[in-house]
């Protein structure tokens, strides 16, 4: 398990937390596996790793868990057989849980520029903050990712900003209008102000009051803070990203061309927004047609 872990961290290129949760997923499984008996990666049978399945429904595991574990737990075997502490992989002919397709929350178009304008202050906490919103929205990106970005990673003169993804994985979003304007003000009349006490500055973009690296954590609060503003509980920086997809495909944006800003490795996984824009039309439809209601 150890070795597999370290195969995922280096030659798979995973972030520390994506190597922890499999530890913690395997470490479940390995401990599963000990009260059946099993003693050896030979020793595990299908049945094994259906019982496993089943052991986390019950338990009360979400329908999306169950699935990243059980492919964690393929992917791990298959590890197993390669580099031959295994004869055979008793998840080959094992299928991937189906989860219930639900789609992403979204925000209106007017319920975005209200959010904007709920922080109004120019304070450089507030600049901070309505760039962080804007950016994003903006550029539909992760609270991981905007909390990533270095200066030397904002090109507003270009129209981009340089970002970090899953598997330190790296593209180019563009930035513009109202995200690059906030973004710009922050950067000239905010973030400077934020200094430590020995005068110093961490690279990051967004800072804390501190001088230093704005965390995830203080991002989820900032974008929950700004949505009680506009009477949305529980708003979290996924929305901004799902609301960013959601509208530019509403707009004519390409789906192809919305998977590369967002980073998605999978189209399939950007086609949910598809659905979303369905029922766009749909709503649209029996709006404006004459004879759509009786």
């Amino acid at each position: 398990m150890a070795e597999y872990l370290s195969h995922l961290r280096v030659e798979r290129g995973s972030s520390p937390r994506t190597v922890e949760a499999y530890a913690r997923d395997l470490g479940d499984y390995a401990a599963f596996l000990a009260k059946r008996g099993v003693e050896s990666a030979d020793g595990v049978r299908r049945d094994d790793v259906v019982a496993y399945e089943s052991a986390l429904i019950e338990r009360g595991f979400a329908p999306a868990s169950v699935k990243r574990r059980v492919s964690a737990i393929k992917g791990f075997h298959r590890f197993l057989v390669r580099e031959g502490y295994a004869q055979a992989n008793p998840t080959d002919a094992l299928a991937l849980p189906k989860i219930p397709e639900a789609l992403p929350d979204v925000l209106s178009i007017g319920q975005v520029n209200a959010l904007m304008a709920s922080v109004c202050g120019n304070a450089p906490a507030d600049l901070r903050d309505r760039a962080l919103l804007e950016v994003l929205y903006g550029c539909g990106l992760r609270a991981s990712e905007a909390v990533g970005l270095d200066v030397g990673d904002v090109l507003l003169d270009e129209g981009y900003v340089r970002v970090t993804g899953k598997g330190n994985k790296e593209r180019i979003s563009p930035v513009s209008g109202a995200a690059a304007a906030a973004l710009a003000e922050y950067l000239a009349h905010g973030r400077g102000e934020m200094r430590r006490a020995d005068g110093a500055q961490a690279s990051a973009v967004f800072l804390n009051a501190r001088g230093g690296r704005l965390s995830r954590q203080s991002v989820h609060a900032i974008v929950a803070r700004a949505g009680l503003a506009i009477g949305v509980g529980n708003l979290h920086p996924h929305t901004l990203r799902h609301s960013f997809a959601t509208h530019m495909l509403e707009g004519g944006a390409d789906l192809r061309v919305i998977q590369e800003i967002l980073g998605h490795a999978d189209i399939s996984t950007t086609q949910v927004y598809t659905h979303v824009n369905r029922s766009h039309i749909r709503e649209e439809y029996l709006a404006a047609h004459p004879r759509a209601k009786l």
